[in-house]
């Protein structure tokens, strides 16, 4: 008999090391249940030569979270340079897996893995070590963030791609910035609009035109009923100008030179602005803009302005108006060749998210760039740093007492 238990030890241990040579090992017995399936699954790296080798940590609801959204486009190719290696979905793999949205993550979960062999995970600590250059996607709840970005640092990230806002406060986001410098990890930002080609093409006309103004109008679909608005606050919890038009914030810091020190006025347009104190799902209040229009002054005499719109529809664009205030010039997103597309993502997901769709090819765009800066060092044109984000972020903790009043 004790020659057995020692057989069986032995044979444990052995199995035990090779499990954590191998495969992402869990500390608990109900991770390790959870992640049976990625467990078996090929103990290759997937990551091809040329590509870099990518985590997404905090993936969210398939057709609602920005994470799935950036996940699908990775696993149909839509990004060369990046191989979505694993997925790491604490909540839906954890204590949300019996809810709705964690059924529908569970069949998606199970999908990918066996279509794709990626493999899922709690938590990045279930990772084994990098086996290419890693690209650890961070679209998880905004608080996570910080933890997040530590945690990556930890396990071997080389390039970090962190979604808008970065952190809930400037002072986490600078304390960041200071952490991912120290240990020589680049942090680039998910600020799309900063490649949109609406944004390009408005830029290019207004350049043309002395005197001109420019407008960034920023528009989602949410039905503008109490219900609908108060779990948009209650998800996006960081408010309005550190969620929405943070996009539009990150365009006037990076082309504008606006800065918290550069700001000369604002001017809020109380007549189109909106602000409401409405219950979430969980039954706490939230008040934030629904809608908000602003131009900002700066002291080097740039003038932009900025208006976004909960409940504005589907299409986001810019206008140019010449000196005497007349609108001269507007470009769409999308435009009529990107409605075709947005028509094809539309009948194949017909239950996502409206905006993923306007955008979808400036995701592909900043993630591309991004995965092939990680593999070979290619500068990522365009694409925000988090020094930027801090800025921006910076930028919005200003204006929203501003423009509260």
């Amino acid at each position: 008999d004790t020659h057995k238990m020692k057989s069986f030890s032995t044979f444990f241990i052995s199995a035990t090391m090779m499990q954590r040579s191998f495969a992402f090992v869990s500390k608990q017995a109900t991770r390790i249940h959870q992640q049976q399936r990625g467990i078996s699954s090929s103990l290759l790296h997937l990551a091809k030569d040329g590509q870099a080798e990518v985590i997404l940590a905090g993936c969210g609801a398939p057709n609602r979270g920005m994470g799935w959204y950036h996940a699908v486009q990775m696993l149909e190719n839509k990004c060369p340079s990046a191989s979505l290696d694993y997925v790491v979905e604490p909540w839906f793999l954890g204590g949300g897996a019996d809810s709705p949205a964690g059924q529908d993550f569970a069949e998606w979960k199970d999908e990918t893995e066996s279509k794709y062999g990626t493999k899922f995970a709690v938590s990045l600590d279930d990772l084994p070590p990098p086996a290419a250059p890693r690209l650890i996607l961070i679209s998880g709840r905004t608080a996570d963030n910080p933890r997040l970005l530590t945690e990556s640092i930890a396990h071997g990230a080389k390039c970090v791609y962190l979604e808008k806002p970065g952190a809930p406060t400037v002072k986490e986001l600078e304390q960041m910035a200071k952490e991912a410098k120290e240990a020589g990890v680049e942090v680039l930002m998910g600020y799309n609009k900063n490649v949109c080609k609406y944004v390009r093409k408005t830029r290019e006309f207004a350049a043309g035109l002395p005197g001109s103004h420019v407008t960034f109008v920023s528009n989602n679909a949410y039905e503008n009923t109490p219900e609908s608005l108060g779990e948009c606050f209650e998800r996006n919890a960081e408010g309005m100008l550190k969620n929405m038009a943070i996009h539009e914030l990150a365009l006037l810091v990076s082309f504008y030179d606006v800065t918290v020190d550069n700001i000369a006025e604002v001017i809020a347009d109380k007549e189109f602005s909106s602000m409401q104190t409405l219950p979430g799902p969980s039954g706490k209040e939230y008040t934030d803009f629904d809608k908000i229009k602003f131009t900002i002054k700066t002291k080097n005499g740039n003038e932009v302005s900025v208006q976004a719109d909960r409940c504005g529809g589907t299409d986001s664009f810019a206008t140019v108006s010449d000196k005497d205030g007349k609108e001269v010039f507007r470009y769409y997103m999308p435009d009529e060749d990107d409605k075709v597309h947005v028509k094809e993502l539309q009948e194949k997901y017909p239950t996502a998210m409206p905006y993923f769709f306007t955008q979808d090819p400036d995701y592909i765009v900043v993630k591309e760039r991004v995965a092939k800066h990680t593999f070979d060092g290619t500068p990522a044109e365009g694409v925000a740093t988090i020094d930027i984000a801090v800025e921006t972020l910076k930028v919005a903790e200003y204006l929203t007492p501003v423009l509260a009043e």
